[in-house]
């Protein structure tokens, strides 16, 4: 009898379709995919449709629950909630005594919460003494605000992060009278009681939107006999258990677009590069460094949240593009999109459909101005003109891609157009692509400046159905290297079906000693475990803000042990060479492989300047780390590096730092350094002292071997 084979599920439920991927889990092969339209008018909401794809993908392979060894969606719901409005309205309890009482009263009262132009998420606030709290005022109060119209409970005291007990105390006693309630603790651990409460009060307002959907989703996984616990994408890249989202749903906010990058990183060896997933309606972009995607605070209305998500920006460019035309010239493209107008693509007509076509003009949407163009057929029908019928005049879209249309069809219905405005039909697509591209440009040269990434280094990456649209010409346009990522109009689903545990943790810390070290360590691998991972698999890096005074824990693991390695093909020392040279920019036949530790390879370059007439040489070096699939995930210039093996550490580590710091009458300003050993990259860069340098790494390393090699490189 042949062995079954085990399967990886993903879901993710966007505003147009939801789609299914099914995922060897051994081999990460992709199955089966499909797509169906989103079911937002179902009485049972999104959670129909992950129903009916789940169970339509098993059965089309004849897969058996017991097959499925992990399932998780990614959901649009929070995100679109948030901009629609549609939230609870959340009552606060806010609580001090004492001198932090006074601040404590305006500070935990955030009033409504503007989330989008026009759209309020209500709040009604109370305050009380946490001195000698009563159930039974805890009570009176939580009946007032539900009488004032709360759906959901927020307890926020000052200092409660380092003693939750009272917000425990609100929270149960509205448990049980039965109403939804959280804590500011349970959101975040840092200090800082205002935008605390305000995180913890968006988390709340989703609370029971998210709630049914949770339910009913759960339910129909085990309805379908998967014995697998259900995940849910997190807005950081990485996803949790079903029980986690009905506490924190606000970590699901802008998880779609976590979704793709985290799929197009899976198969693609990027360093550096800017990820494009592009859909009918808008693009999503989001920066890949030294092979990481980068994360930020989210803002909700305009304010920072203590929500860590991915730096993603949204700009109405995509392949269903509208064209703006006024005053007989081509003025712009987009925000609006031809599924906003209910109409067909040019670019996917029938050639014979297009007979005689004239240009009219239409608002989309009510307050539109009239100056979309559409064109209107001699039988009456009518189709947009589209980013993606430009992108296939001038043959920008490969063979057999998502994207490709019927280019003899978008020729003949953009001659009207170009009649229109003066210009030939390639002149027109130009035009039109030009200004997608300017617009979409203004937003990742701001990327490239804010993340000073190396022009020369950086490749565009497109992914979603609409990649091949605009990442082609833009690349090309602008001398930028470009690839279309594999899958890409499923991009988002695999992310979010090999999507890893993740959780994070941060405390307010002056100068944390090795105690803050071990026990915030100690909590984020208990709270991981909760959401799902399996304890051997659970990697934890430590972080250290002195400026911000913030001990920052972040840990990923999967949710069974992962003994293969996405890269099946490891690379040569030449190839590596290659790219080691050009990530700092240095000849390829100064850069030569000076250290290998696990999967680790250090490549140096040394180099020579001459100055005053050539009567004196400055030396320095550029150092690239690569791991075995090819990607730099550390490059610098002025560095230095040493190997040691653990034994080594007391001593020679010593040496290595003390000859690194620099010394002035005031202080040593140590350097920073990374370390890098089997499979662990460790950013020691926020340790302020040896001592504290040094303990972290003996927490990191205890389970290392004497004999176990490392890599140490600092720099100052």
């Amino acid at each position: 009898m042949m062995e079954r084979r085990k399967v990886r599920v993903g879901i993710d439920v966007g505003g147009t379709f939801t789609d299914a991927a099914v995922i060897d889990n051994e081999t990460y092969e992709v199955i089966e995919k499909m797509k169906i339209p989103t079911t937002h008018h179902d009485e049972d909401g999104v959670a129909k449709g992950i129903v009916q794809i789940l169970n339509k993908i098993l059965a089309s392979r004849g897969i058996l629950p017991d097959d499925v060894t992990f399932i998780a969606h990614g959901t649009t719901q929070a995100t679109n909630a948030l901009l629609e409005g549609d939230v609870a309205a959340v009552g606060i309890i806010g609580m001090g005594s004492g001198i932090d009482g006074l601040s404590a009263r305006s500070e935990s009262n955030p009033g409504d919460i503007e989330l989008a132009p026009g759209k309020y998420l209500k709040t009604f606030h109370t305050y009380l003494d946490s001195k000698d709290l009563k159930d039974e005022q805890i009570e009176a109060v939580i009946d007032d605000l539900v009488k004032q119209g709360a759906e959901v409970i927020v307890a926020s005291e000052a200092y409660s992060v380092d003693d939750p007990t009272n917000e425990l105390r609100i929270v149960e006693i509205a448990n049980r009278k039965g109403i939804y309630a959280t804590g500011g603790h349970e959101i975040s651990q840092l200090y800082g009681l205002k935008t605390r409460t305000r995180t913890a009060v968006v988390n709340a307002s989703l609370i029971p939107k998210m709630m049914e959907t949770a339910n009913l989703t759960e339910k129909s996984v085990k309805n379908a006999n998967i014995k697998s616990q259900l995940m849910i994408m997190r807005c950081d890249g990485g996803v949790m258990s079903i029980d986690e989202v009905r506490k924190r749903p606000i970590l699901t906010m802008l998880s779609g677009l976590a979704a793709g990058v985290a799929g197009a990183l899976m198969y693609e060896k990027i360093s550096d590069g800017i990820f494009f997933e592009v859909g009918g309606t808008s693009v999503d972009i989001s920066v890949i460094k030294n092979g990481k995607v980068m994360i930020k605070n989210a803002q909700v209305g305009g304010h920072r949240t203590y929500l860590q998500s991915l730096d993603v920006r949204t700009l109405g460019i995509a392949g269903g593009s509208m064209i703006k035309v006024s005053g007989g010239k081509i003025t712009d493209v987009g925000p609006r999109s031809a599924h906003i107008a209910g109409k067909a693509y040019e670019a996917f007509a029938k050639t014979e459909s297009i007979v005689n076509p004239k240009v009219k003009f239409v608002s989309p949407r009510q307050g539109d101005p009239a100056e979309y163009v559409i064109l209107e057929t001699e039988n009456g029908e009518e189709y947009s003109y589209t980013l993606a019928g430009a992108a296939n005049i001038l043959g920008y879209i490969p063979e057999g891609d998502y994207a490709q249309g019927n280019k003899e069809a978008a020729v003949k219905a953009w001659e009207a157009l170009a009649a229109y405005v003066g210009l030939s039909v390639e002149e027109a697509a130009r035009a039109v692509m030009n200004i997608a591209i300017d617009k979409t440009m203004k937003t990742v040269n701001e990327m490239i400046e804010d993340y000073e990434l190396d022009r020369s280094f950086v490749t565009l990456v497109g992914g979603g159905g609409s990649g091949a649209v605009l990442v082609p010409a833009m690349a090309e346009r602008e001398n930028l290297k470009s690839k279309i990522a594999n899958n890409a109009p499923y991009v988002s689903t695999i992310g979010v079906a090999l999507a890893m545990v993740k959780e994070q943790m941060e405390r307010t810390v002056v100068n944390p000693t090795e105690e803050d070290i071990k026990r915030i360590r100690s909590e984020i691998v208990e709270r991981i475990v909760k959401s799902g991972a399996s304890e051997e698999t659970v990697e934890v890096t430590i972080e250290i803000d002195s400026q911000k005074n913030i001990l920052r824990a972040v840990a990923t693991g999967s949710t069974e042990l992962r003994s293969k390695d996405l890269g099946q093909v490891a690379m040569s020392d030449q190839e590596m060479a290659v790219i080691a040279a050009k990530s700092v920019d240095q000849p390829l036949e100064t850069t030569k492989l000076s250290a290998r530790s696990g999967r680790w390879s250090l490549f140096a370059s040394e180099h020579v300047k001459k100055a005053f007439f050539g009567l004196i040489k400055k030396k320095s070096n550029s150092v690239s780390v690569l791991d075995r699939e090819g990607v730099v995930r550390f490059k610098k210039a002025n560095v230095h590096y040493t190997k040691l093996t653990k034994a080594q550490h007391g001593g020679l580590l010593s040496e290595f730092l003390d000859d690194n710091t620099i010394y002035s009458d005031a202080n040593a300003t140590i350097p920073k350094v990374f370390v890098f050993y089997k499979e662990k990259m460790l950013d020691l860069t926020g340790m302020q002292t040896k001592e504290q340098l040094m303990s972290i790494l003996e927490i990191e390393t205890e389970m290392l071997r004497g004999e176990d090699e490392m890599i140490v490189v600092a720099y100052q």
